[in-house]
Order: structure tokens, then sequence, then C-alpha cells
């Protein structure tokens, strides 16, 4: 395959997943799961990607800062929330060979920014340790268990990618 098309499938590749995560996010948001203390947003499940392809990784990015505006999360929220993604994007991508640690990067990228962000950001009254396991929380569902559960579903999947 020429440099150019696998450059073209790349940006395809990561302009899909970004959409995905966007509409994942919006069906969270309608169930009430997408933002606040306590979030189950379904689009970290996709956090696993980068194990399958480095497309995930600009993908994931993009698709939570579109996600985040489209929700109306404040700006500081659209650029540190999808610093943690980035983040934890990244660090899937580095344990790529490991998938059963893959899923942790964006645990405690999002445990850790998310609840600043909250404090900081929308002035919720909890305390940072409160807000870093009831976001951890969410993001072991959402990562762990979803993220897991996708990966054992797409590695059967031949060149997916």
């Amino acid at each position: 395959m020429k440099k150019d098309s696998l450059n073209v499938k790349t940006l395809c590749v990561g302009g899909a997943i970004a959409a995905l995560y966007v509409v994942l996010t919006l069906v969270a948001q309608a169930f009430g799961l997408a933002s606040g203390a306590i979030q189950v947003r379904l689009s970290e499940a996709l956090t696993i990607l980068p194990c399958f392809t480095v497309a995930a990784v600009p993908g994931l990015t993009v698709g939570c800062v579109l996600a985040n505006l489209i929700t109306g999360c404040a700006a500081w929220d659209v650029v540190f929330g999808s610093l943690a993604t980035l983040i934890g994007a990244v660090g899937t991508l580095l344990l790529k060979k490991k998938p059963l640690l893959a899923w942790i990067p964006p645990v405690l990228s999002n445990a850790i920014i998310v609840p600043i962000v909250l404090q900081q950001v929308y002035g919720v009254p909890d305390s940072f340790w409160y807000l870093m396991l009831t976001v951890g929380a969410g993001e072991v569902i959402a990562c762990g268990v979803l993220g897991l559960a996708l990966y054992k579903g797409l590695e059967k999947v031949p060149n997916l990618f």
C-alpha cells in the first residue's frame, strides 16, 4: 500500500473514531451519564482503540473536543478534559502489547484531571478525593469493563484497521 493511501486511511479511521466518540457521548448524555461528579461516558470505552491503531489517538482527542463543545462544557473543561483523553490515549498506545493493562492510563488521567476541572471550573464543592473516586469509578466501568469487552470483540476481527 502506498504511503499516501496509508495517510488517507489513518485520517479516515481517526475521523470515524472521533464521530463515534461524539455519538456515544450524546447517547450517554441522553441518559444523564456523560457529565458531573459521577459520569460513565460510553465513549470512553473507545480509549482501548489505540491498541489497534495509532489513528485512535487523534480520533479520541478530536472526538472529546467536539463532544465537550456540543454538550456545552466550559472552555477550560474542553481543554483539560480533552487533554486527559489525549494523555490516556497515548498511555494506552504505549501499553498496546499489554491490553489487560492498556485501559488503566485513561482511568488515571481522567481520575486526576477531571476532579480538578469540576472543582475549579464548575465550583463542585466535593473534596478532590471524593471526586477522584467517583470519576475514577465511572472510568473503570467505561474503560475497564466496556473497553476490555470491546477489545475482546475487536481482537477477533482480522485486518480491522
